[in-house]
């Protein structure tokens, strides 16, 4: 049996800050800072609701009470964190784990290949090219040598067709904003393009490679740029070696400033694809522009954001979109836009039991990746829509990848589980064969660790799965310490995927579960729906069901389980922990979205009102306001050891709600266990994350 590290047997007895007595009695010593109230209450619909904790939303970078605050905080969480003896030997694993090599999957382009590797402890990954894939790997993008502290991230790049440029998005201090540059392949020689106020857009090189299209916002005053909602989206043309100030207006609409957009050009070059969505659900109406017939001007061929309409490509005349319109589980359709009324379209493969992902069109193959019972299936189609064959996959787990041009013999793809590091493929199209790229060299043994999935039924019956994954020698026996960890919104499935930090817990003897609530894509819309606006409680029920069974089951007792989730499973956490104080011995609500009543005033909020509802409409506004975590902390109330996380810079999910959420729990928890908030500098909701701020926060958390 594999011998494990010291640090596993003391923690098999501390689960987390409130499993050790130590911790225990600290936290009843604790001295919170004092958090200023203000007298501020707002009428909905005939309801009053205090806001005492209104003027955290402001922005750190410009009220000097808010970063005050924030320091003291921070000053207290550091104190408290810091004196946990394990704390530094969880760190030190932690960077061990992390210390291997990672290659990300090759994307090509103009005869070359362009990947990302990181050598293991790197701040962040670096982009190589190569010319064969057993050629010389050459350093093309390096975001290390972009900042002392590895906190300016390269977002994505897109080469041009020709190889002779490549355009890329760059990110600082983890913020949605990302700035434009253009590097020419040969010399490395960085263009003085610069292209401001791109959030949410890609890039699509025009067919002769003199430009690319992009969307960006109108430029606003600095002051706000990271809380102020965001608007009048506009599609615009770069011409390499032009300033921005040049670019010409390719669409816009200023009748429609809630319309967002995204621009693709079909491999063959015959159609520009205007893809037209006003929130997160993928409703879209789709515009196109025919360069063959020489349009200048774009023609709708879908209208009324009712269904998904995801371009894959096009055959001939023929687009080709994965939709759901009269298929919650997808199917892969035809649209000739000389015929688009919906009784001429071809189906090319209907709808199955199974849930259809995604769809790519490579060497004359329709390669789909469907989720069956939430792990990945993927399956090989001819144009006609006739089944070939399926992937060979390892086991349980998720695959991504499977990018390239429809012409290519080839494409790659990586496979990952929770004991598994992402393991890069390439797939031979024509014949199906599955040759190994690249392995990772993880200092661990997979065989070590089991994954299982279960099925248990939520509070009204509903079957759920879940995933449970820890090491093979960890049997059942009521009081394992337990992570359970969840998401259930936008349509966003939970799959099977490796992490380092979930390995650690693991390591250490934990246990750790998955739950697939409603509210994700699992099985399709009809599950998505399930926990959207008035179903959103689904959701929480489906968290607490899934932490019953565990308990149920003799995996953990509440006095060993946490619960853990991010953005909107931040927002799951504090519901569930508000509903059940009682079923958690800690919880973990990372940069989550707090206040339901006001989330739609700030940066991409207006969007997420698809999924939650908005509090401007009386129903919607009596479901958020019985849920929402700010508004739901009862004084004299037990709650478990929560520590939130968030970060100053987060434009996202502003962090003014966990603010919030953390003072008004502070003031009202009636127990010892401590209530902490994380407040990270220079970080914003996850994307670019330093490994080294990475490895700190999951040791304070673990």
């Amino acid at each position: 049996m594999k011998k494990y590290p010291p640090i596993v047997a003391p923690l098999l007895a501390l689960l987390f800050l409130a499993g050790c007595s130590q911790s225990a009695d600290d936290s009843a010593r604790i001295q919170y800072p004092l958090t200023a109230t203000v007298d501020q209450a707002d009428d909905y619909h005939g309801t009053v609701v205090k806001d005492p904790y209104r003027w955290l939303e402001d922005d750190v970078r410009e009220n000097p009470a808010v970063r005050e605050w924030v320091d003291q905080q921070n000053e207290v969480t550091r104190r408290y964190l810091d004196a946990i003896a394990e704390r530094e030997r969880i760190r030190t694993r932690l960077t061990a784990l992390w210390d291997y090599e990672r290659y990300g999957l090759p994307n090509k382009e103009s005869g070359r290949y362009f990947y990302s590797y990181n050598s293991g402890l790197q701040n962040q990954d670096v982009i190589y090219e190569q010319t064969t894939l057993d050629g010389e790997a050459k350093v093309l993008l390096d975001p290390n040598t972009w900042s002392e502290d590895g906190t300016v991230a390269l977002g994505t790049y897109y080469p041009s067709h020709d190889g002779r440029y490549v355009a890329y998005l760059v990110q600082d201090g983890g913020t949605d904003w990302r700035t434009g540059y253009v590097m020419e392949l040969e010399g490395r020689k960085v263009l003085d393009d610069k292209l401001e106020w791109l959030k949410f857009t890609g890039l699509t090189w025009a067919e002769d490679n003199s430009g690319f299209y992009y969307t960006r916002f109108p430029t606003q005053e600095e002051a706000g740029k990271f809380i102020t909602t965001n608007s009048d989206q506009a599609v615009y043309f770069h011409r390499v070696g032009t300033p921005q100030s040049e670019d010409e207006l390719v669409y816009a609409r200023a009748d429609q400033p809630d319309w967002r957009y995204g621009v693709r050009i079909t491999q063959d070059n015959r159609y520009m694809v205007l893809t037209i969505s006003i929130g997160t659900d993928s409703r879209y109406q789709v515009a196109y522009r025919d360069q063959q017939r020489g349009d200048t001007e774009f023609t709708m061929l879908i209208e009324g954001f009712d269904y998904d309409y995801s371009l894959v490509g096009n055959i001939g005349d023929e687009l080709i979109f994965r939709s759901n319109n009269g298929a919650p589980r997808g199917k892969l359709i035809g649209i000739d836009p000389s015929s688009p009324e919906p009784e001429n379209w071809r189906e090319i493969i209907p709808e199955n039991e199974n849930t259809l992902s995604w769809v790519s069109h490579i060497g004359g193959k329709f390669i789909a990746n469907y989720m069956q019972d939430a792990q990945s299936l993927v399956a090989v189609y001819d144009q006609a829509g006739n089944f070939e064959r399926n992937v060979n996959l390892p086991g349980i787990g998720s695959v991504s990848g499977f990018d390239g041009h429809y012409d290519d013999p080839e494409t790659f793809f990586s496979f990952s589980s929770f004991n598994s590091p992402p393991v890069a493929y390439r797939l031979d199209v024509a014949t199906g064969a599955v040759s190994l790229f690249r392995e990772t060299t993880a200092v661990f043994d997979s065989d070590d660790y089991i994954v299982k999935q279960v099925f248990y039924s939520s509070k009204d019956g509903t079957r759920v799965p879940m995933f449970i994954s820890h090491r093979k020698d960890v049997e059942p026996d009521g009081n394992r310490p337990t992570l359970l960890y969840g998401y259930g919104g936008f349509d966003i499935p939970m799959l099977p995927g490796f992490s380092v930090t979930r390995l650690a817990w693991m390591e250490m003897g934990g246990v750790y579960a998955v739950a697939n609530l409603r509210g994700g894509g699992e099985y399709g819309e009809e599950w998505h729906q399930g926990g959207t606006k008035l179903n959103k409680q689904n959701v929480f029920d489906d968290f607490i069901a899934a932490a019953e069974y565990l308990v149920a089951n003799d995996y953990t007792n509440p006095e060993r389980l946490a619960v853990m989730g991010g953005s909107n499973g931040g927002l799951l956490v504090g519901a569930v922990t508000n509903q059940r104080p009682d079923l958690f011995a800690a919880a973990l609500p990372a940069v989550g979205v707090m206040d339901m009543l006001r989330f739609h005033l700030f940066t991409a909020g207006p969007y997420w009102v698809d999924d939650y509802g908005s509090a401007d409409d009386p129903a919607q506004f009596k479901a958020l306001y019985a849920y929402s975590p700010y508004h739901n902390v009862k004084t004299g109330v037990q709650y478990p050891a929560v520590l939130v996380t968030t970060a100053d810079t987060d434009d996202r999910v502003v962090p003014g709600h966990s603010f919030k959420y953390a003072a008004a729990l502070q003031k009202a928890q009636a127990g010892d266990a401590p209530v902490l908030i994380r407040i990270e500098t220079r970080a914003g909701h996850g994307a670019g994350t330093s490994t080294q701020k990475a490895i700190e926060n999951y040791a304070d958390q673990w």
